[in-house]
């Protein structure tokens, strides 16, 4: 009885070539328009919302914030904001709203670059570029409503100590009650920015040749 050797089995590697391998390499490049449709999108959508209550305003007065301006009860809200000498709103961010355009196509453009780079490093910029826009947003809107709440006119009706406007959740402003939350554009630049987190990982662990690696 003879016993025949079997060749060994041939393991089949994803090549430039391959379906598999493009398919890896285009996966991460989708996602990151996906990311950049989804910063797009958000653009003109409002990213915040506060909701001031009183006594005689049973309703609420309604503020919206987005990256291009102010929507709601802006007008009453300001005169509100005159009495306790908190200056106008239309006064804050006016930088911030004049180049929001360039700024989102600015991040949207260097987080596509980011994952165009060749060598690891690079790539991990499209994480942190990504999470910019959002987190800029924070950063910036908590840093007017510290400003705006600390910078009150000392001649103004009605004098309160500083205070910084409550950015999450429930807070009190003088006999105001107010209640703050992000809006669904604020939402969607997170998810636009996972997306590009997800696409800079993914396309971090393709089986690139090594010649492609970093």
């Amino acid at each position: 009885m003879t016993t025949e050797s079997l060749p060994p089995l041939a393991l089949h590697r994803a090549t430039p070539t391959s379906p598999g391998f493009r398919a890896a390499r285009a996966v991460p490049f989708l996602l990151a328009l996906l990311g950049a449709v989804a910063f797009v999108f958000a653009f003109k959508l409002p990213w915040w919302k506060f909701i001031l209550y009183a006594p005689q305003y049973p309703h609420g007065l309604r503020l919206e914030i987005a990256l291009t301006g102010l929507a709601g009860d802006v007008h009453e809200i300001g005169m509100l904001n005159h009495y306790i000498g908190m200056k106008h709103l239309e006064d804050a961010a006016t930088f911030e709203r004049q180049y929001a355009g360039a700024g989102v196509a600015l991040v949207t453009a260097l987080a596509i670059a980011a994952l165009f780079w060749r060598g690891a490093r690079f790539r991990w910029l499209t994480i942190g570029v990504g999470a910019l826009l959002p987190l800029g947003f924070l950063v910036d809107s908590f840093g007017w409503l510290y400003r705006f709440g600390h910078e009150l006119d000392p001649h103004a009706p009605v004098r309160i100590p500083g205070f910084t406007p409550q950015l999450f959740g429930n807070g009190q402003i003088g006999q105001f009650m107010t209640f703050a939350q992000p809006a669904t554009g604020f939402w969607i630049a997170v998810v636009g920015a996972a997306f590009f987190g997800v696409a800079s990982l993914l396309r971090q662990r393709s089986r690139e040749p090594r010649h492609a690696r970093g």
